[in-house]
């Protein structure tokens, strides 16, 4: 797939969020005036190195609204440049090329994503999110090829409430629940996934052949629409409302995380999160208790919280979400708590 850029990004940053605009974009220490992208670069990291905070760079790229919302992609070779007046960011002339500004072509392979692409991209299709209402209006397989117990890859199963415009399914198993660490409240059930099966006859049951097979899928098994995992070029924003929330799961079953660490966030599209959003991460000091040497009074001071680090919102449910921990100073648990940034 081939997508035509231009070698200079035209017009001035529209989207500047309101809670960032009481305060100006403060640059890096030590800010270089270019960089040359560079292969393995991000977005993200490209930023950090011009921004005190990288996640504000789309208010300071040259670029009009439609294009933040779905940016230009940059390449290994080009010069980003930085302008202090703004401050801006602009792209300047390719290293290697005498190009003035004109449009040419490059694959969308060797562009450079917003964040890391790798350790994402497993997550856009999988895991499951799911709660009461997806489970009960789920399509269910009904029966197997030649009444096997399990089926697996290449097999034949046969499913009910399968919905006729779609043709591709998540075969899953509803599994742990999604707890609040604080109210206790089940927010969603991260699902198991089983594998996927494509339909191969509409009808009732509809015929399904399965097409991938983590484990082996048996009668019972609950189905909902497959989704293609959406590779694009995420853009960073703060959300416009206030949200607080906590991290209520660090995947892969481990206690805590750090940076790059893929972690279960108890928000979600209700409380209007949405893909690119950005919080801090921040833990609570407790209290201590404090005893005057001389008068023996004593007292008590709850410490203020830590702020420790900043998440990447790249998922999203009904009121879960999955984020990439894209800054730490300390290792990410379980019931920190998320805020704007």
């Amino acid at each position: 797939m081939i997508r035509i850029i231009f070698s200079m990004f035209i017009g001035v940053a529209a989207l500047v969020q309101p809670a960032a605009a009481a305060a100006p974009v403060e640059l890096a220490a030590n800010a270089p005036d270019s960089y040359v992208v560079k292969k393995g670069d991000t977005l993200w990291d490209i930023s950090g190195k011009f921004l005190r905070r990288p996640w504000r760079w789309p208010e300071v790229w040259q670029m009009n609204k439609d294009e933040i919302r779905n940016p230009h992609l940059i390449y290994p070779g080009q010069v980003i440049m930085l302008d202090r007046s703004g401050p801006y960011l602009r792209l300047g002339r390719r290293v290697g090329r005498d190009i003035k500004p004109t449009v040419y072509t490059e694959d969308l392979a060797d562009a450079i994503p917003s964040i890391p692409q790798n350790e994402i991209e497993p997550f856009l299709s999988q895991p499951l999110v799911v709660d009461e209402q997806n489970i009960q209006n789920a399509a269910v397989i009904v029966a197997t090829q030649e009444n096997r117990l399990f089926t697996g890859q290449g097999d034949t199963v046969f499913a009910k409430d399968v919905d006729p415009g779609t043709d591709q399914w998540h075969v899953f198993r509803p599994a742990r629940p999604l707890v609040d660490p604080l109210t206790k409240e089940v927010l969603g059930y991260e699902a198991f996934h089983l594998g996927t099966a494509a339909v191969t006859q509409h009808g009732a049951p509809a015929v399904l052949q399965i097409i991938s097979a983590k484990q082996e899928i048996g009668s019972g098994e609950r189905m909902l629409p497959a989704t293609r995992p959406e590779i694009t070029s995420y853009v960073p924003h703060s959300p416009e409302a206030s949200v607080e929330g906590r991290v209520i799961g660090v995947y892969g079953g481990v206690s805590e995380t750090g940076r790059q660490g893929v972690i279960t966030l108890g928000v979600g599209q209700q409380e209007g999160i949405e893909v690119g959003h950005v919080l801090a991460l921040y833990r609570a000091r407790g209290e201590v208790k404090y005893k005057d040497p001389e008068t023996g009074e004593k007292e008590t001071f709850d410490l203020p919280e830590n702020r420790y680090g900043l998440v990447f919102v790249f998922r999203v449910f009904n009121r879960v979400s999955y984020g990439l921990v894209v800054d730490a100073s300390a290792p990410v648990q379980i019931a920190d708590t998320i805020r704007n940034p």
